[in-house]
């Protein structure tokens, strides 16, 4: 499986485009840029089943957040608060920023 390239980041905030939590909105956890996939806090939630351990004497079912596709993730820009397309600017500096194409401002955080 090939390796895509993604303009989402961690702790972007995201809003669900498709599948059963769309129009959710979140942050995003954990990316996994070798599988295309993203966690996104509180959404796509799973129940996983632990049996019990000797360190957990009963068990429990856990509900746990499941990766989600980054195709079905849109980026939220701080800006202009709308989810909106992503673009890649060099500045003269050499940075390399992340910019909203609908107001034109920067995506990422001023550090």
């Amino acid at each position: 499986m090939s390796q895509g390239k993604t303009y989402l980041k961690k702790n972007d905030q995201v809003e669900i485009i498709t599948g059963k939590d769309k129009g959710r909105v979140g942050k995003i956890i954990r990316l996994m840029p070798d599988k295309n996939k993203a966690i996104v806090e509180r959404v796509n939630m799973i129940k996983r089943h632990k049996k019990p351990t000797q360190m957990n004497q009963q068990g429990q079912i856990l509900e746990i957040e499941a990766p989600l596709h980054v195709s079905n993730l849109q980026l939220i820009c701080p800006a202009c608060t709308k989810t909106g397309r992503i673009g890649k600017r060099v500045l003269d500096d050499g940075t390399k920023i992340r910019f909203c194409k609908s107001c034109g401002e920067s995506v990422d955080a001023k550090s």
